[in-house]
């Protein structure tokens, strides 16, 4: 995982191929000659389709065919183009001498449409299968189908899995589990210690929960609290490992739930504990995720070509200048910073709700980052989303499946659970731009990312109405494709 931004997954990819869209194209560009037949993923051409006309002598005589064949050969300085064989259907599959370019394929398609004989010639796509997962409970995952609700990672996959690429969670680090292990490296706990106030006034265990201040290990000890006096009460979230599992869970093993970008790796941060964490550290671990240095902390081995973070605060429309900071130098060493817009059915960008009463600013006003909203599996809006001008996208974000921790204190057996948020919708967007940056040529910036995630989202089955939540639902397979264009 040394390089940044790996690319030569790129080339193997290339042979992955998703074709539906082509093979079923209504249209032929250009008239007889279908064009739109050669974007199938292939570098080079060789095997074609001619259709010659009911009666015309081509389609009833074989020496008619070879001397059409060959006029068209000949135009293009081939030898020759050899039938193959006739189809079901009348057609002839006709191979040339030698591989061509792209090129000379739209060429000779225009060369062979010329005749009048000819009612239609494309080249012989190539298919493969869509892949679909085989983990126990991916049919209860619906946000990543082509339903109402889904964002069309299905047909991703067959030409991205996120392969090189590295996904940082920052929230409550991470818990053990045998569906997520094989895609975690590396990772801190950015959790300080108390100061001895501090410690007097809420317990030892207060917001580290683990016994000890910053160190290399990011597991989850679980964020439950029974201190009313500290902060609200309530059994451990396992959250951070919930949001990672949507990233990149372990996917294709027969087992459990498959994540957005499932050959991408995860990098837990730890940074919320009991009663949540400080801006102090929230902005080391965005520094050190994205490759900076932070002092008395060890360099990050595995800088993130995207940066998750599901969590807000409580200052009504506010934005700490620390988080601006690091997520500005983030940016700038090439991460993607992708946040959830809130769960107040509020305003992101003034963080008050329709009483006009602060209900707690949210990571959408700290500047360069994608903000997303929360969708349902009909593809409307989730009733608890934040909204507003400040939300750039939208993803599932109701009743998503993924892997949790069956302890309700600290860690016991693993499990998995739906949970409702717009963290829940936000590792989708995260996973979906691992996708992006493992085929791009080069990295996309930012602001390019925001760019192509809102160009190539689609449109809300149900209307936000006055409540909008980007620009459409993300759309990994258009995202992807568009990427592989740039």
């Amino acid at each position: 995982m040394g390089n940044r931004h790996p690319r030569s997954n790129a080339l193997s990819l290339a042979t992955a191929l998703v074709l539906g869209a082509c093979a079923f194209a209504p249209a032929y560009a250009g008239g007889k000659a279908n064009l739109a037949s050669l974007e199938d993923g292939s570098r080079s051409f060789g095997r074609f389709v001619v259709t010659y006309r009911s009666g015309t002598a081509p389609r009833r005589d074989a020496a008619a065919l070879e001397r059409s064949l060959g006029n068209a050969a000949s135009a293009l300085g081939l030898n020759t183009l050899q039938r193959l064989r006739r189809t079901a259907t009348g057609s002839d599959v006709v191979v040339s001498p030698r591989p061509l370019s792209r090129a000379e394929a739209t060429a000779l398609l225009h060369t062979i449409a010329a005749d009048p004989n000819v009612e239609s010639v494309e080249n012989d796509m190539r298919m493969v299968p869509y892949w679909t997962p085989n983990d126990s409970r991916f049919r209860e995952q619906f946000g990543f189908g082509s339903g109402a609700g889904g964002i069309r990672a299905t047909t991703a996959w067959d030409l991205a899995r996120g392969a090189g690429t590295v996904v940082a969670v920052i929230d409550t680090g991470i818990a053990s589990h045998s569906d997520l292990n094989g895609n975690l490296v590396g990772g801190y706990d950015f959790i300080s210690a108390l100061s001895g106030a501090e410690a007097q006034q809420f317990g030892a265990f207060f917001i580290a929960a683990d016994g000890n201040a910053r160190d290399a290990n990011p597991a989850d000890p679980g964020d439950w609290n029974d201190n009313p006096n500290a902060c609200r009460t309530g059994n451990s979230s396992w959250h951070g490992t919930h949001v990672a599992g949507t990233v990149a869970a372990v996917t294709n093993n027969a087992k459990g739930v498959a994540g957005t970008a499932p050959a991408a790796k995860v990098v837990p941060v730890r940074v919320l504990g009991r009663c949540g964490g400080f801006s102090s550290d929230i902005a080391d671990a965005i520094t050190w995720a994205s490759g900076g240095a932070v002092p008395g902390v060890p360099a990050n081995p595995n800088p993130a070509d995207v940066i998750n973070m599901s969590l807000g605060g409580s200052a009504p429309g506010a934005c700490p200048q620390s988080y601006k900071n690091a997520i500005v130098g983030a940016a700038q060493r090439g991460s993607i910073v992708i946040v959830a817009a809130g769960n107040d059915d509020a305003n992101a960008s003034t963080a008050v709700n329709s009483d006009g009463q602060p209900v707690g600013y949210t990571m959408t006003n700290c500047g360069t980052v994608i903000s997303v909203g929360a969708t349902t599996s009909s593809g409307g809006r989730s009733s608890f989303s934040n909204f507003g001008p400040g939300v750039d996208i939208a993803a599932p974000g109701s009743g998503i499946l993924s892997t949790v921790n069956n302890g309700l204190r600290g860690p016991t057996t693993e499990a998995y659970k739906a949970y409702d948020g717009t963290s829940m919708a936000t590792p989708h967007v995260a996973g979906v731009a691992a996708l992006v940056q493992s085929v791009a040529r080069t990295p996309l910036t930012q602001e390019q990312m925001r760019t192509l995630l809102k160009n190539t989202a689609r449109a809300f089955p149900v209307s936000p109405g006055a409540k909008p939540i980007g620009a459409g639902i993300v759309n990994a397979d258009a995202a992807v494709k568009a990427a592989k264009a740039l």
